[in-house]
Formats: structure tokens, sequence, C-alpha cells
């Protein structure tokens, strides 16, 4: 019974976000814990695999004590999400490229993404909200429904604590190589199942595309260089029959990508596509979770 509740807790913690939205910043949760966990970073830090691992730890407490306080797994979920904010983001700067403004787009693209936009075209400013729109359905929406699900408002907000700590400190540089390895690795274990559930719904939402997702995820997959991020991304090329992935630039840093399902390269037109993709996911996600509530059966009496 504790499931059901727990997955009648997370559908109302999805309906909150799709009607309500963000918080505003200076009161968002998840921005409160980002500036606690800037405040122990500073006292804490060093080049250290060890302080690194006790930070982690500390924010994870941190993040699961206050879901616990909230005694409610809709507020957790509904704090934790962000399908809504992710799609109207994604949708700002799909406007900007329909209407043929490159610098209104490249000035957006930061906000949803974290390379650097100044050189690219059309075709890679759609990839990369693409590709962002696919990685952040894992981070965003469908990891704190699986955490929600199994161990209720504890498991979103101390997952939510989790993938925060890993955007803050789990970036490869050399401030965080050692301190930010605890929070990176900690995420990429906690995003394994959701990265999976994601393709898997991508499948069923899409079921013309779904033997070349379960195809391409098997092929291009393995050759991201984040064990969950390439399942996601993989599993949204196939269904848009579109190909993601190639050189990246973050500053002065280049990453060469592998290239990510068949097909032409992204346009504007795709991003559309994209975000009615991740918003086909969300409700399949509603739908599922509705279908776990628990019942109640009414016995009279004999006849």
């Amino acid at each position: 019974m504790s499931f059901a509740r727990n997955a009648r807790g997370v559908a109302g913690g999805l309906i909150w976000d799709r009607v309500l939205g963000e918080p505003p910043n200076g009161i968002h949760p998840v921005a409160l814990f980002g500036r606690a966990m800037g405040w122990l970073e500073r006292r804490v830090w060093a080049d250290s695999r060890l302080n690194g691992l006790g930070y982690a730890v500390a924010g994870v407490a941190l993040g699961a004590t206050a879901g616990a306080a909230t005694r409610s797994t809709t507020v957790a979920v509904g704090v934790s999400v962000a399908g809504r904010e992710l799609r109207r983001v994604a949708k700002t700067i799909e406007d900007a490229l329909i209407a043929g403004d490159l610098n209104e787009a490249r000035r957006l693209l930061p906000s949803l993404v974290g390379r650097d936009p100044s050189g690219l075209d059309e075709s890679q400013i759609a990839a990369a909200v693409i590709e962002s729109l696919a990685e952040n359905m894992v981070d965003a929406v469908v990891a704190p429904v699986w955490w929600g699900l199994l161990l209720g408002a504890p498991g979103a907000a101390g997952y939510r604590a989790i993938n925060t700590m890993d955007a803050m400190v789990g970036h490869r540089s050399e401030r965080y190589e050692n301190f930010g390895r605890a929070a990176a690795r900690l995420d990429d274990v906690a995003n394994l199942a959701p990265a999976r559930l994601f393709a898997l719904v991508v499948a069923l939402v899409s079921p013309r595309q779904a033997g070349a997702i379960a195809r391409i995820v098997r092929r291009d997959a393995a050759a991201h260089p984040s064990p969950n991020a390439g399942v996601a991304e993989s599993a949204v090329a196939a269904a848009l029959g579109r190909q993601l992935g190639g050189q990246l630039r973050y500053g002065s840093r280049v990453e060469d990508r592998p290239l990510l399902g068949d097909g032409p390269r992204p346009g504007p037109a795709d991003v559309a596509r994209a975000r009615e993709l991740t918003e086909r996911v969300e409700v399949a996600l509603l739908i599922g979770l509705i279908a776990m509530f628990p019942t109640r059966s009414h016995c009279g009496p004999a006849a």
C-alpha cells in the first residue's frame, strides 16, 4: 500500500508542476539547497576525494531530511520536477531559431546547456536543445518520479540534492576533479534506472520507431561519455529520425562526442517535435502512476 500511496503522491507532484510551474528562484527549495551547499563547499573544499565524499553525504542527508520534513510526496516531487520549465525554455530558443534570429538563440542557449554557443549554427543549436531536452527529462522528471515512487518524499528530494550537487561540483575541472568525483558518481548511479525507463517510455509513445530506438540505443549509447545521457539522447535521436552528437565546445575545452542516431542533422522544426515527445513521455508516466493508485474493495453482506 505504501508503494501505491507513493504513486498517488508522485502523480500529484507531476500535476503540481504542470499547473504551477517553478517557484520563484528566491524561495525555490532547490535554489536554497544550492546556496547551502555553496556555503558548505567554501568551508570544506580541498583537492581531496575524501572531502568531496563528506560534502556529498552531507548534501544527500540534507536533501532527504528536507523531503521527509515536508511529510508530502506531492510537495517533494512538485518542487523537484521541472518538465514545464524545461519545455518553456526550449520553446523560447525554438522561437528564435524559427524567426531566423541566431544571435538571440545563441544568447538564450546557456539557460539550457553549458556549451559555448558563440560559433553554433542553426542546426547545432537545434541539436543542443534536443540533447538537453533528452538528458534533462531524465534529471528533472523521470528520476524524481522514480525515486519518489520507491522512497516517497525523502527519495525525490534526496535525488534532487544529488543532481544539484553534480551540477555544482561534478563537472570536469581542475578544482573539482577530485572534490566533485563522489557527487558525479552518485548522480550516475541514481540515474541508471531512470535513464533506461525514459528510453523505454520513449519507445512506448513512439511505437513506429520502437525497433529503431532499441537498435540505436544498443549501438550508440555506450560510446557516450555519460552512462545515462547516451541512453536518453540515443532514444530521442532514434524517435525523431535525426542524428545528434558531434563536436562540442565548453569555453576553451573541446569534446568530440560520438554521433548518435541515423538520418539528417536536426533543424528548428525538430525542436518542436522533441518537445512534443517529452510531453508524451510525461503524460505516459502520469497515466502509469494513476494506474497504480490504491483501490478499495467494498464487500457487502452475503445474500
